[in-house]
Protein backbone atom coordinates (compact mmCIF):
# COMPACT_ATOMS: atom_id res chain seq x y z
CA UNK A 1 0.00 0.00 0.00
CA UNK A 2 1.31 3.55 -0.80
CA UNK A 3 1.50 5.99 1.96
CA UNK A 4 0.88 9.38 0.38
CA UNK A 5 0.86 12.76 1.29
CA UNK A 6 4.49 12.24 2.88
CA UNK A 7 6.69 15.72 3.59
CA UNK A 8 9.36 16.88 1.85
CA UNK A 9 7.81 17.21 -1.64
CA UNK A 10 7.15 20.59 -2.85
CA UNK A 11 4.87 21.13 -5.63
CA UNK A 12 5.30 21.18 -9.86
CA UNK A 13 5.55 24.65 -11.58
CA UNK A 14 2.41 26.85 -11.48
CA UNK A 15 0.76 28.21 -14.30
CA UNK A 16 -2.21 30.23 -12.04
CA UNK A 17 -2.54 30.23 -8.88
CA UNK A 18 -6.50 28.87 -8.28
CA UNK A 19 -8.39 26.29 -10.35
CA UNK A 20 -11.63 25.46 -9.74
CA UNK A 21 -12.22 21.48 -10.15
CA UNK A 22 -15.38 22.09 -12.36
CA UNK A 23 -13.60 21.39 -16.17
CA UNK A 24 -14.13 18.50 -17.83
CA UNK A 25 -10.69 18.09 -19.08
CA UNK A 26 -9.77 19.51 -15.65
CA UNK A 27 -8.07 16.94 -13.25
CA UNK A 28 -6.78 17.13 -9.75
CA UNK A 29 -3.24 15.30 -9.95
CA UNK A 30 -2.13 12.64 -7.33
CA UNK A 31 1.71 12.19 -8.25
CA UNK A 32 2.72 8.97 -7.18
CA UNK A 33 6.40 6.49 -6.96
CA UNK A 34 4.41 4.56 -8.86
CA UNK A 35 2.43 3.96 -12.19
CA UNK A 36 -0.85 2.94 -12.49
CA UNK A 37 -2.08 1.58 -15.47
CA UNK A 38 -5.72 1.30 -17.26
CA UNK A 39 -7.69 -1.46 -15.70
CA UNK A 40 -5.19 -1.91 -12.97
CA UNK A 41 -5.96 -1.14 -9.20
CA UNK A 42 -3.55 0.78 -6.92
CA UNK A 43 -4.70 0.91 -2.99
CA UNK A 44 -3.47 4.19 -0.89
CA UNK A 45 -3.05 5.04 2.42
CA UNK A 46 -4.69 8.76 2.89
CA UNK A 47 -3.58 11.12 5.85
CA UNK A 48 -2.58 14.86 4.42
CA UNK A 49 -5.20 17.40 4.58
CA UNK A 50 -5.30 18.35 0.22
CA UNK A 51 -5.53 14.59 -0.33
CA UNK A 52 -8.40 14.23 1.96
CA UNK A 53 -9.97 16.90 0.65
CA UNK A 54 -9.13 15.66 -2.53
CA UNK A 55 -11.12 12.11 -2.40
CA UNK A 56 -13.65 13.85 0.01
CA UNK A 57 -14.78 16.00 -3.24
CA UNK A 58 -14.45 13.01 -5.69
CA UNK A 59 -16.78 10.62 -3.50
CA UNK A 60 -19.13 13.86 -2.93
CA UNK A 61 -18.85 14.45 -6.90
CA UNK A 62 -18.45 11.26 -8.18
CA UNK A 63 -15.50 12.15 -10.33
CA UNK A 64 -12.28 11.14 -10.45
CA UNK A 65 -8.37 12.19 -9.83
CA UNK A 66 -5.38 11.22 -11.96
CA UNK A 67 -2.10 9.60 -10.95
CA UNK A 68 1.05 10.33 -12.25
CA UNK A 69 4.54 9.28 -11.41
CA UNK A 70 6.64 11.35 -9.03
CA UNK A 71 9.79 12.16 -11.88
CA UNK A 72 12.28 13.10 -9.11
CA UNK A 73 11.16 10.62 -6.68
CA UNK A 74 14.85 9.97 -5.60
CA UNK A 75 15.52 13.19 -4.53
CA UNK A 76 13.59 14.56 -1.33
CA UNK A 77 13.03 17.94 -0.61
CA UNK A 78 12.99 18.58 -4.38
CA UNK A 79 9.84 20.10 -5.77
CA UNK A 80 7.49 17.61 -6.50
CA UNK A 81 7.79 17.22 -10.65
CA UNK A 82 4.70 14.79 -11.81
CA UNK A 83 4.91 13.09 -15.36
CA UNK A 84 2.69 14.52 -18.28
CA UNK A 85 1.00 11.30 -18.95
CA UNK A 86 -0.73 9.78 -16.02
CA UNK A 87 -4.05 7.77 -15.62
CA UNK A 88 -7.60 8.59 -14.44
CA UNK A 89 -8.33 6.66 -11.25
CA UNK A 90 -12.33 6.18 -10.14
CA UNK A 91 -12.47 5.31 -6.18
CA UNK A 92 -14.33 2.15 -5.89
CA UNK A 93 -13.97 1.35 -2.62
CA UNK A 94 -13.07 3.47 1.48
CA UNK A 95 -12.12 1.47 4.40
CA UNK A 96 -10.59 2.60 7.70
CA UNK A 97 -7.17 1.29 8.12
CA UNK A 98 -5.65 -0.27 11.68
CA UNK A 99 -3.93 2.87 12.45
CA UNK A 100 -7.49 4.70 11.89
CA UNK A 101 -6.23 6.47 8.54
CA UNK A 102 -8.29 6.68 5.84
CA UNK A 103 -7.57 3.19 2.91
CA UNK A 104 -9.31 3.56 -0.56
CA UNK A 105 -9.06 0.90 -3.80
CA UNK A 106 -9.02 3.12 -6.98
CA UNK A 107 -9.17 1.47 -10.72
CA UNK A 108 -7.22 2.97 -13.54
CA UNK A 109 -9.22 4.41 -16.49
CA UNK A 110 -8.30 6.32 -19.14
CA UNK A 111 -4.76 7.39 -19.69
CA UNK A 112 -4.33 11.24 -20.11
CA UNK A 113 -1.50 14.23 -20.93
CA UNK A 114 -1.08 17.13 -19.09
CA UNK A 115 -0.82 20.55 -21.15
CA UNK A 116 -1.26 22.64 -17.99
CA UNK A 117 -0.61 22.18 -13.94
CA UNK A 118 -2.05 24.88 -11.37
CA UNK A 119 -1.49 24.84 -7.63
CA UNK A 120 -4.34 25.52 -5.54
CA UNK A 121 -3.67 27.28 -1.88
CA UNK A 122 -4.06 23.87 -0.35
CA UNK A 123 -0.96 22.58 -2.32
CA UNK A 124 -3.25 20.23 -4.79
CA UNK A 125 -1.77 20.31 -7.79
CA UNK A 126 -4.76 20.38 -10.61
CA UNK A 127 -4.01 19.64 -14.42
CA UNK A 128 -5.56 20.48 -17.65
CA UNK A 129 -5.55 17.60 -19.62
CA UNK A 130 -6.10 15.97 -22.96
CA UNK A 131 -7.35 12.44 -23.10
CA UNK A 132 -5.52 9.73 -24.84
CA UNK A 133 -6.95 7.65 -26.71
CA UNK A 134 -7.79 3.81 -26.17
CA UNK A 135 -5.82 0.74 -27.23
CA UNK A 136 -7.74 -1.62 -26.94
CA UNK A 137 -9.10 -4.07 -29.28
CA UNK A 138 -6.37 -5.61 -30.92
CA UNK A 139 -5.87 -9.45 -30.52
CA UNK A 140 -2.46 -10.69 -29.55
CA UNK A 141 -0.10 -11.16 -32.53
CA UNK A 142 1.20 -14.89 -33.17
CA UNK A 143 4.65 -13.89 -32.02
CA UNK A 144 3.79 -12.65 -28.70
CA UNK A 145 1.30 -15.95 -27.65
CA UNK A 146 4.06 -17.18 -25.39
CA UNK A 147 3.77 -13.56 -23.89
CA UNK A 148 -0.22 -14.25 -22.90
CA UNK A 149 0.40 -18.16 -21.93
CA UNK A 150 3.50 -16.08 -19.50
CA UNK A 151 0.62 -13.70 -18.55
CA UNK A 152 -2.23 -16.28 -18.23
CA UNK A 153 0.14 -18.50 -15.83
CA UNK A 154 0.49 -15.58 -13.82
CA UNK A 155 -2.55 -14.93 -13.10
CA UNK A 156 -3.37 -18.17 -11.90
CA UNK A 157 -1.18 -18.19 -9.48
CA UNK A 158 -2.69 -15.23 -7.42
CA UNK A 159 -6.26 -16.48 -8.67
CA UNK A 160 -6.72 -13.58 -10.94
CA UNK A 161 -8.06 -14.76 -13.73
CA UNK A 162 -10.11 -12.54 -15.58
CA UNK A 163 -14.18 -13.46 -15.69
CA UNK A 164 -13.96 -12.59 -19.31
CA UNK A 165 -11.07 -14.97 -20.90
CA UNK A 166 -10.87 -13.13 -24.34
CA UNK A 167 -9.03 -10.56 -22.63
CA UNK A 168 -6.09 -12.44 -22.64
CA UNK A 169 -6.40 -12.21 -26.64
CA UNK A 170 -6.97 -8.42 -25.84
CA UNK A 171 -3.10 -6.62 -27.00
CA UNK A 172 -3.52 -3.85 -25.02
CA UNK A 173 -4.77 -5.71 -21.15
CA UNK A 174 -2.27 -8.48 -21.91
CA UNK A 175 0.51 -5.53 -21.92
CA UNK A 176 -1.18 -3.77 -19.39
CA UNK A 177 -1.41 -6.14 -16.96
CA UNK A 178 2.27 -7.91 -17.57
CA UNK A 179 3.71 -3.88 -17.30
CA UNK A 180 2.49 -4.14 -13.50
CA UNK A 181 3.13 -7.41 -12.66
CA UNK A 182 6.37 -7.74 -13.86
CA UNK A 183 9.48 -6.43 -11.60
CA UNK A 184 10.25 -3.33 -13.60
CA UNK A 185 11.90 0.31 -12.38
CA UNK A 186 9.25 2.80 -12.09
CA UNK A 187 10.73 5.01 -14.98
CA UNK A 188 9.98 1.50 -17.43
CA UNK A 189 6.55 1.39 -16.30
CA UNK A 190 6.40 4.83 -17.24
CA UNK A 191 8.07 4.25 -20.44
CA UNK A 192 5.13 1.43 -21.34
CA UNK A 193 2.20 4.21 -20.18
CA UNK A 194 3.45 6.40 -23.02
CA UNK A 195 3.82 3.95 -25.97
CA UNK A 196 0.73 4.50 -27.64
CA UNK A 197 0.26 1.32 -29.38
CA UNK A 198 -0.41 -1.97 -28.00
CA UNK A 199 1.81 -4.60 -30.10
CA UNK A 200 4.37 -1.95 -29.65
CA UNK A 201 4.37 -2.55 -26.05
CA UNK A 202 4.25 -6.26 -26.16
CA UNK A 203 7.59 -5.60 -28.35
CA UNK A 204 9.07 -4.11 -25.42
CA UNK A 205 8.24 -5.98 -23.20
CA UNK A 206 9.79 -9.26 -25.08
CA UNK A 207 13.14 -7.60 -25.20
CA UNK A 208 13.13 -6.87 -21.52
CA UNK A 209 11.63 -10.09 -20.30
CA UNK A 210 15.50 -11.62 -20.99
CA UNK A 211 16.75 -9.16 -18.26
CA UNK A 212 14.20 -10.32 -16.25
CA UNK A 213 15.16 -13.58 -16.16
CA UNK A 214 12.44 -14.45 -17.96
CA UNK A 215 13.37 -14.70 -21.83
CA UNK A 216 13.34 -18.29 -22.53
CA UNK A 217 10.55 -19.11 -24.93
CA UNK A 218 9.27 -15.93 -25.76
CA UNK A 219 12.03 -14.37 -27.98
CA UNK A 220 10.38 -13.02 -30.89
CA UNK A 221 9.81 -14.28 -34.44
Amino acid sequence: MHRVGARGHGHAPVSERTVPLTAPNRLPLFPLASVLFPGGTIKLRIFERRYLDMIRDCARDSTCFGVCLILNATEPGAPTVPSAIGTRARITDFYTLPDGLLGITACGEQRFHVDRIAVRDSGLIVGDVRWLPDDTGEPVPAQHGLIATMLDNLLRQFDELPDDARLLDDAAWVGWRLSEMLPLDPCDRQFLLQMEDAVDRLDQLAQWLPRLGMGKGVDQD
